[in-house]
């Protein structure tokens, strides 16, 4: 008696800009027999290069890319009219993110931070002609909806406001110490605050949520 046929792989590209997550997704993909990594990359235009040529069934894509940004990777990758699924990948949960990213064509949206089983489930999930929201994600927007902000998420004073718009043209403390008439002492708090809130670390990040939320122009 012949042995049954192996289950058809699912194939996957990791595009994220840090070597280092995309190491432990591919570590943690490799577990899952009908799952199979056939590359990763780092950039924007590299992960839509790498979908049009190697034609995968899932990317699995990071927002926040050093070229172009997930949103409109997503788009392009939308554009090519390939059987390929999107499986967005972000530190971020606030609504905007999330809406603007399945509007560009994701089926999914994981939390960086649950990255372990629920990527597996979200893979399996878009290559079967689903879709899939991590449960905090699917939490802020049901947040969102009934008017209330995500757990842990307080929106942005005005003071709050003023010092990100700021960070965000470029100005160091000492000169928005200045611009707004307070210590720099106090920058520096109102920095570490709004980081916290939106679950940023840089100011690359920061600049993108203030070009997004319209508090500076791009």
């Amino acid at each position: 008696m012949s042995a049954p046929p192996a289950p058809r792989q699912i194939t996957v590209l990791l595009a994220d800009d840090h070597r280092l997550v995309r190491e432990a997704l591919r570590s943690a993909l490799a577990q899952e027999a009908d799952i199979h990594v056939v590359a990763e990359v780092g950039e924007g235009a590299a992960a839509i290069e790498a979908v049009r040529t190697l034609q995968p069934d899932v990317v699995v894509l990071d927002i926040g890319l050093p070229d172009l940004n997930g949103i409109e990777v997503a788009a392009r990758v939308q554009a090519l009219h390939l059987a390929t699924r999107i499986v967005a990948l972000s530190a971020y949960s606030d609504k905007r993110f999330v809406t603007e990213m399945l509007r560009a064509g994701a089926a999914a949206y994981v939390s960086k931070s649950a990255a372990g089983t629920e990527l597996v489930v979200a893979i399996r999930s878009v290559a079967a002609g689903g879709s899939y929201l991590s449960p905090d994600v699917a939490g802020a927007l049901v947040a969102e909806v009934r008017g209330a902000e995500p757990d842990g998420q307080t929106r942005l004073g005005r003071r709050e406001r003023e010092v990100l718009r700021l960070i965000a043209e470029g100005e160091r403390s000492s000169a928005i110490a200045e611009a707004l008439h307070i210590s720099a002492a106090t920058v520096e708090v109102h920095r570490r605050n709004i980081m916290r809130k939106l679950g940023m670390h840089t100011v690359a990040e920061l600049t993108r949520y203030a070009v997004r939320e319209g508090i500076i122009q791009p």
